[in-house]
């Protein structure tokens, strides 16, 4: 029997992982092109957990691998920021209207802090991002659908590359902060029709502003 050869999947996924910051904080621009040889040195690392860490990001939509060409950090036009948009708004619509007929009363307490923490960081940007990213993935684990938490998970990763566009446009965090009450509102009214139509008014919100 041959030797079996394992890749350092820690190594790699941590590269992964610093990358997919530098492309969230733009240092890695849309549309720019990565240089796979300057980054392994940068890390200190080879090529290998190099090129398996941008497999990663490539396979979550945040890199772009081109024949011949290379790697380079995922533009995303209009269409591709439309379907992210409807999909979001499909999917987590709907676990929005489970969580307001299935979640316990210790949940929805939970979600309710979180609501109040937004509240207070409506003055701070960044803070207000991390935030209201947490309300929506704390409302997906509580839905508890892996498969739903997987798609969005990646989804997100891609909003992310325009999230300046949309969250820090001037007045849209009181706006979002609104949307946001509308469905507290309806989840502790336990009224998932509801859960269901304030979710998806939030996106389609989101994605005008994004425009």
């Amino acid at each position: 029997m041959s030797a079996v050869t394992l890749t350092p999947r820690a190594l790699y996924e941590e590269v992964a992982e610093l990358l997919r910051q530098r492309i969230f904080a733009a240092e890695l621009e849309p549309g720019s092109w990565i240089d796979e040889m300057r980054l392994a040195e940068e890390y200190g690392i080879s090529r290998t957990p190099m090129r398996e860490a941008l497999k990663v990001l490539a396979a979550e939509g945040l890199v772009t691998m081109k024949v011949r060409r290379g790697a380079y950090v995922t533009e995303v036009n209009e269409k591709d920021q439309r379907d992210v948009y409807h999909l979001l708004a499909l999917l987590e619509s709907d676990a929005a209207g489970v969580v307001a007929a299935e979640a316990t009363a210790e949940q929805l307490q939970e979600l309710q802090a979180l609501h109040q923490d937004l509240t207070a960081a409506v003055t701070d940007r960044e803070k207000f991002f991390e935030i209201n990213e947490r309300f929506h993935m704390r409302l997906l684990e509580i839905a508890n659908n892996r498969w739903r938490d997987q798609m969005v998970g990646d989804l997100r990763k891609v909003m992310k590359l325009n999230r300046h566009n949309s969250l820090f446009k001037s007045g849209r965090l009181e706006e979002s902060l609104k949307e946001h009450q509308a469905i507290m509102d309806a989840l502790l009214a336990r009224d998932a029709q509801a859960c269901v139509q304030r979710m998806t008014e939030h996106f389609a919100n989101g994605l005008q502003a994004a425009s």
